[in-house]
């Protein structure tokens, strides 16, 4: 099966939107074996958007359609839908009653406009929206276009995602009777042209029906394994095969064969293991104490974190000694060790975690550039006093993203420690 996807919205024409939902939709249509030909961005304008439903069903049996299903002016699809199939629009009692329930328990009074939201195109299948408002849409079309599928799905990337992936997928590999079947590697300290090197001959050997998705994102590289076919139990066995074959490779990547994040698994061990953590931060501003705590539960193992800028209150606030920033610079392991060492003493924790390094743009210099990060780790153990160990990162990015990639560094430090 061919798909087109068409995003909606004069924003993403302008520039001041980036056009993020097409790439996700590409890659799950690809996972689920129907391939997508054309990517077409189009304005908020109804003979622009008529046109285009009738160019892309004429190429394909599937179009895929985000944007323009909100309640504002310059929300039209729906309409320009409406029109085209030259349907009624009726009221879908089960989205309009979800939607009364939610304002109920949010303490809102209900607009007038909720009435028009569950308005959906008549003998449309329903994609009922968990993340937001505005019903989504499968219809199947009649007379010239009979046997393709036009999909109504809200512009908001969670909301689509979520009705992609619990809705519009599972509906058409029914349709087509395949069995899909996809597993995550979530890896960590490792560049995409690196983690492809490793297994490279992995991919060079995977079975029909089984493709594999490099999905690189600031913190690292997500792997996403796909197959398809009609049986079961032989697409399952070719999945997990490929799956495990990926893992036993790149053992010393890997963190995780689910959709976790670090912050999540680091979090999991610290309460497994009964290891209480502390922070003290001076680049990351509270970014790893942050990621940490985002985690529900991490009261049962965060302590303290500490945000330490200025060298004055490195001294002040961890015993961090002055002779040791003159001596070696407030950027070094072994200021990142003493900032560790006195985190762990004040807190009295397992574990500390420090950061001090350079975000950028400006501040680098030749020894220490823009990006590099010293990390500190102190552990303590009973009977064995404290053991502390010490890490250099350089990275390359805009100001964020170096913040970022430092504290997936410090996290991904943490991760090795209980691992070990």
């Amino acid at each position: 099966m061919f798909a087109e996807i068409i995003s909606i919205g004069d924003e993403l024409l302008t520039g001041q939107k980036v056009n993020t939902n097409a790439g996700f939709i590409c890659s799950e249509l690809a996972g689920a074996g129907i391939t997508a030909q054309r990517i077409i961005a189009c304005a908020d304008n109804v003979d622009a958007i008529q046109e285009q439903f009738r160019e892309s069903l004429e190429r394909a049996m599937l179009v895929v359609v985000t944007g323009g299903l909100g309640p504002t002016r310059d929300d039209m699809t729906k309409q320009s839908a409406q029109q085209f199939l030259n349907r009624e629009l009726v009221v879908d009692r089960q989205t309009y009653e979800r939607t009364l329930d939610r304002y109920k328990l949010l303490g809102k009074k209900p607009v007038s406009s909720l009435y028009e939201n569950a308005m959906v195109i008549g003998d449309s299948v329903v994609v009922q929206n968990d993340e937001g408002l505005a019903p989504g849409m499968i219809i199947a079309c009649e007379e010239r276009f009979q046997g393709h599928y036009l999909v109504l799905l809200p512009g908001v990337p969670r909301e689509m995602k979520s009705m992609m992936r619990n809705s519009v997928l599972p509906y058409f590999s029914g349709l087509c009777g395949t069995v899909i079947v996809h597993s995550h590697i979530k890896t960590t300290g490792i560049g995409e042209a690196s983690l492809a090197k490793i297994i490279v001959g992995i991919e060079n050997t995977l079975p029909d029906g089984t493709s594999l998705a490099y999905l690189p994102h600031t913190a690292g590289v997500s792997l996403r394994v796909s197959s398809v076919g009609t049986d079961r139990s032989s697409v399952e066995h070719d999945n997990r095969e490929i799956t495990d074959a990926i893992v036993s490779a790149a053992r010393h990547f890997v963190y995780a064969t689910s959709d976790i994040s670090l912050e999540e698994l680091v979090g999991s061990l610290l309460l497994k293991e009964g290891v209480t953590i502390a922070t003290a931060e001076s680049c990351t501003g509270g970014l790893i104490a942050g990621r940490l705590t985002d985690v529900p539960g991490s009261s049962g193992y965060f302590e303290q974190g500490f945000v330490v800028y200025s060298n004055a209150s490195k001294e002040k606030n961890l015993g961090v000694r002055r002779e040791t920033i003159e001596t070696c610079g407030a950027v070094s392991e072994e200021v990142a060790a003493e900032m560790a060492e006195g985190c762990l003493q004040r807190s009295g924790v397992h574990m500390a975690i420090s950061s001090t390094g350079i975000a950028g743009p400006d501040g680098g210099t030749e020894l220490k550039p823009a990006g590099m990060v010293c990390l500190g780790l102190a552990i303590r153990k009973e009977g064995e006093g404290v053991r502390t160990e010490t890490e250099t990162f350089v990275t390359r990015g805009d100001r964020l993203q170096n913040k970022l990639r430092f504290s997936e560094a410090a996290l991904r430090m943490v991760w090795k420690a209980l691992r070990s």
